[in-house]
């Protein structure tokens, strides 16, 4: 008879963390790369207002990023269990970039204008 299910085995090398450890973590990691996505997006407040000033962004960057925004909130919001970081982190740029786009279309519209 053997006694090896008796005998103590040594800690695994990639032993997961405590499970509280790790979601302790990743909920401080949520929040702060939520308000660094908001910031990011507020950003676009210095764009909107030089293309108010006459002084045209280009439009593209901000509609694609409006667009990103919305298949993530979608994506967050439709889950089984809803991403609340990942839906908060990206709802000011659907609102921001479209907001730009549209401060922009000057800038697509004169282009146009002038190949023409």
């Amino acid at each position: 008879m053997k006694a090896a299910h008796l005998v103590e085995h040594p800690k695994k090398v990639n032993e997961k963390k405590p499970v509280i450890q790790e979601t302790k973590f990743i909920d401080i990691l949520s929040k702060v790369a939520t308000v660094v996505a908001i910031l990011m997006y507020v950003s676009y407040i210095s764009q909107i207002k030089n293309n108010l000033a006459g002084n045209y962004g280009a439009p593209l960057q901000p509609l694609v990023a409006a667009l990103n925004c919305t298949l993530w909130c979608i994506y967050a919001y439709f889950k089984q269990q809803r991403d609340w970081p990942v839906f908060w982190a990206n709802f000011p740029g659907i609102i921001f970039g479209l907001i730009t786009f549209i401060t922009c279309l000057h800038y697509a519209v004169c282009k146009i204008k002038l190949e023409k």
